[in-house]
């Protein structure tokens, strides 16, 4: 063995052997001497050993936001900017993720290496990774632009009015609104629009008109959807008044979509007016919307409530034409409707299509359903004594068709 040789392996073992005594060294200290070692380790990669030997054992969010922070510091020192990234977007994959205060550490530490872009990127994705939102992460959005310099735009507090709403709470995203226009940030139509919904699903009605008056005045709209969260508020009550809304929508240039007349075909329906709500889908076309599954669902039920299942398959079967075929519950209220009715031929095809688009696990439950509905029993013998004279004389010319018979 050549004497260099003997060297590179010597300098080998004496590495390795260094790495599992500092490993084993790290690994036996306890979480409070980890972050007394931190505070004093300057050399990144060694606190980075420091910081994985006690990572998973961890109990307290603080002690970890801490020693987390201190292993960030190291790093941005030395502009390692691409190693923070990998080691902050490595803990998205820890179980712990769906913890508030867990990513929050992850967003303050961003802060603490001044990427910025990060820390709203991690706060934007909240919802992707299952976290919650609450107290916790609204005052984080306070304290890390003031803290760290920079300023949330209007997709940040897009985010964190529509997390108010989701909690209940429309009052303080109008709090937040006030906010947006001190510090000029721009507020669109969509942000008046989820505060609207809110108030309108709380049934405090009052407040969602001075929320679209409000709305009206700054020129920020409104547009569709804003009509259609209004229009879904009273789609329950009078259809003149969803036929008004419609015709204020055209009258102002906008164009009401399928959403917009499912709530008018709705109105009528729950009205007990089918005659109109019919007409309402079969004007679909002309006013240049196309139906949607909800359409098809909406208008199926109501049919069948109605006791009209033959107009009901229609509908169902232009449903699977243009492929947006309704849910389980509406086809087997529709398929028992056709039933009691002696529709059997029509409920027998509806069947036989039904499970050619139901995925397998519906299949199953359709499958047991014809059971019970008695569409699963076997066709009668074919007594038709021309077809069986066709059927005996194809038999003769070619004897190997058995239609049945076992061969012996």
């Amino acid at each position: 063995m050549s004497s260099s040789i003997a060297l590179r392996q010597a300098r080998h073992l004496i590495t390795t052997a260094a790495a599992v005594a500092a490993a084993s060294s790290t690994s036996t200290i306890s979480i409070s001497k980890a972050k007394s070692k931190l505070k004093a380790e300057h050399d990144p990669d060694k606190a980075l050993e420091i910081y994985s030997s006690v990572s998973d054992r961890y109990v307290s969010p603080l002690s970890s936001r801490y020693a987390q922070e201190f292993t960030v510091k190291r790093l941005a020192k030395s502009h390692r900017f691409s190693d923070i990234e990998n080691f902050l977007e490595s803990h998205k994959n820890s179980p712990k993720i769906t913890q508030e205060p867990f990513l929050s550490s992850i967003i303050r530490s961003y802060g603490v290496a001044g990427m910025f872009d990060h820390a709203l990127k991690i706060y934007h994705q909240m919802d992707d990774l299952g976290t919650p939102r609450s107290a916790i992460s609204f005052n984080l959005f306070d304290e890390i632009p003031v803290k760290y310099g920079f300023l949330p735009d209007k997709v940040s507090y897009g985010i964190l009015i529509r997390s108010y709403c989701e909690m209940g709470s429309p009052e303080m995203a109008m709090e937040r609104l006030k906010e947006m226009e001190e510090k000029g940030v721009e507020i669109t139509t969509v942000t008046f629009t989820t505060i609207l919904h809110s108030f309108y699903k709380k049934g405090k009605s009052d407040e969602a008109e001075k929320v679209w008056n409000e709305m009206v005045n700054r020129g920020c709209g409104p547009d569709v959807g804003a009509y259609n969260v209004k229009i879904m508020n009273i789609q329950g009550g009078d259809p003149e008044g969803v036929k008004a809304l419609i015709e204020e929508m055209s009258d102002t240039g906008l164009k009401p979509d399928t959403i917009s007349y499912n709530y008018l075909m709705t109105c009528y329906c729950r009205n007990e007016l089918m005659d109109e709500a019919q007409k309402v889908y079969d004007d679909l076309e002309k006013n240049r919307c196309n139906p949607n599954a909800s359409t098809f669902k909406t208008l199926i039920f109501y049919l069948c409530k109605k006791g009209r299942f033959e107009t009901g398959y229609k509908v169902f079967k232009e449903s699977v034409k243009v492929q947006k075929i309704p849910d389980f519950n509406t086809l087997k209220y529709l398929v028992e409707g056709l039933v009691k009715k002696s529709k059997l031929k029509d409920a027998k095809g509806m069947s036989r299509t039904v499970k050619k688009k139901f995925p397998p696990n519906l299949v199953k439950d359709w499958t047991k359903l014809e059971e019970e509905l008695g569409l699963a029993k076997a066709e009668a013998p074919d007594k038709n004594p021309i077809r069986l004279t066709q059927r005996s004389s194809r038999q003769k010319d070619n004897p190997h068709i058995s239609y049945g018979i076992p061969k012996i």
